[in-house]
């Protein structure tokens, strides 16, 4: 078999895969070099199996209710959480699994090892020395193994792991990152989770859920700090009253490790200090590009603030070196990966019409409970753009089909130009947001108007219908609030 290839991708991620089957669609010759595991962290330790773990926590949470929707259940309800893990480590391996399927499918050979490249147009595949951070996962039949393979062009698609603060670095054991947080030995009594991004909210909800202690430490002012203001606050109010402690503009100064347990000092706002114990500690400060050992250097590719630089087509400095997902910048969501691959590969392919990344229109969502869910400029971003705006609420608590859901607390907020009607940006917190913001997302792609909006007919009863009466409440002219 030749060593030669149209295109390298290295990593198999959203980003990597995608970018694999895309070329392969259009007939190009496709490697992956993977070290770890098929699918990446999304697959294997993020988006899919944090959702699993989510979905025991909604369970958890509807039947804790079962009152409320006019049910009896017999017995206390109890978490089993080898069990939860077990579901959720299942998925992930489905979902590898699924990966090596489309890869055979495709005809996407794939090189396990460790990619270095070593020119424009080469890399040298070794053996895997780099620590690895979780156990590495099967290697599928019939892969490729160490030695020199060329391509025409090659995509770094590396993503990113968890970053850790000096002195407060996670040691598996009382300090966690998402990793550990994703498949607890035990569920602890008491938890301490540090950043409230998506990954840090997530978690906490999942714990508080599950009966867990929990307190959440937030630098920013508000929780989920690239969220709206509005939505932000209310989601807050939702989570304190579920028992989640919240502290803002707060800092975790230091931390002291105990047998079973960990003490940190946090310095608020107001100078003073506090102390909490917690059984355990999530860091959840954020991610950091892999960029290192994979030969940026030797070949000059350019970097900034530890991401790659390219353009809206993946591309880098270097002629024939590209890069997408996380390893290429903010924000570090699966999907933008997964649309940046395709993007660069039909560029690569020379298809006409390839339209490059547009990062104002990526959707953002985060799994908590409530759900909250994004697209576009906040209210304070348009203001600061100077744009004259117009901004729709409309409550979840007037809303038919979330009442009879016993799902009455949410917010959808819109924000359109005055002079245009364009719609700038859209925000909601509450049931199921995450399923409604592709609306808008399609909307802001199509450059819809406020009008055509509002001709749009939704169907009733759903939830869907607080967007249109969102788009009214800009224009004064809501119907049922």
């Amino acid at each position: 078999m030749s060593n030669a290839y149209d295109v390298i991708i290295i990593g198999s991620g959203p980003g990597g895969y995608i970018a694999a089957i895309r070329a392969a669609q259009l007939g190009m010759k496709v490697a992956v070099v993977e070290r770890e595991h098929l699918a990446g962290i999304c697959s294997n330790w993020g988006c899919i199996p944090t959702k699993a773990l989510l979905r025991s926590a909604d369970v958890m949470h509807s039947a804790s209710h079962a009152k409320d929707y006019g049910l009896t259940l017999e017995g206390s309800i109890k978490p089993d959480i080898k069990a939860i893990v077990a579901r959720s480590r299942g998925i992930a391996h489905r979902m590898n699994n699924g990966v090596g399927f489309l890869f055979k499918k495709n005809k996407v050979d794939i090189i396990w090892g460790e990619a270095k490249i070593t020119k424009p147009g080469e890399v040298v595949v070794g053996k895997v020395t780099k620590p690895i951070v979780q156990p590495q996962g099967p290697v599928p039949k019939n892969t490729l193994g160490e030695g020199t393979y060329t391509a025409k062009h090659i995509i770094v698609a590396t993503g990113a792991r968890p970053r850790a603060l000096p002195g407060i670095e996670p040691d598996g054991k009382l300090i966690w990152t998402y990793f550990e947080a994703m498949k607890p030995e035990e569920m602890p009594k008491s938890l301490l989770v540090m950043g409230s991004g998506a990954i840090g909210i997530e978690f906490a909800s999942f714990y508080r859920t599950m009966g867990v202690d929990v307190t959440v430490v937030e630098i920013m002012k508000q929780v989920m700090p690239v969220e709206d203001e509005e939505i932000s606050a209310l989601a807050k109010k939702q989570f304190e009253r579920q028992g989640m402690k919240i502290l803002l503009e707060a800092k975790v100064a230091k931390v002291e490790k105990g047998s079973n347990s960990v003490t940190a000092t946090i310095e608020l706002k107001d100078g003073k200090t506090q102390q909490i114990t917690a059984d355990r500690m999530i860091s959840a400060v954020g991610v950091q590009a892999n960029i290192e050992g994979i030969g940026l250097e030797a070949v000059g590719v350019k970097t900034d603030r530890g991401f790659i630089v390219i353009d809206g087509y993946g591309k880098t400095n270097v002629p024939g070196v590209y890069a997408i997902g996380d390893v290429a910048g903010p924000p570090l969501l699966a999907h933008k990966a997964e649309h940046e691959a395709v993007i660069c590969i039909e560029k690569i392919a020379g298809l006409p019409n390839v339209h490059p990344m547009d990062k104002a229109k990526i959707p953002g969502c985060t799994y908590c409970n409530p759900q909250v869910a994004s697209v576009g400029l906040t209210e304070t971003k348009a203001k600061e753009q100077g744009r004259d705006i117009r901004v729709g609420r409309f409550p979840f608590v007037a809303n038919g089909k979330a009442i009879a859901l016993g799902e009455d607390q949410g917010l959808v907020k819109t924000i359109f130009d005055r002079k245009t009607g364009e719609l700038l940006g859209a925000h909601m917190v509450g049931a199921e947001v995450t399923e409604l913001i592709q609306g808008f997302v399609v909307a802001m792609n199509l450059e819809t108007t406020e009008e055509d909006l509002m001709h749009t007919i939704f169907p009733h009863p759903t939830i869907s219908e607080t967007m249109k009466e969102s788009v009214l409440d800009a224009y004064d002219r809501a119907l049922n609030a």
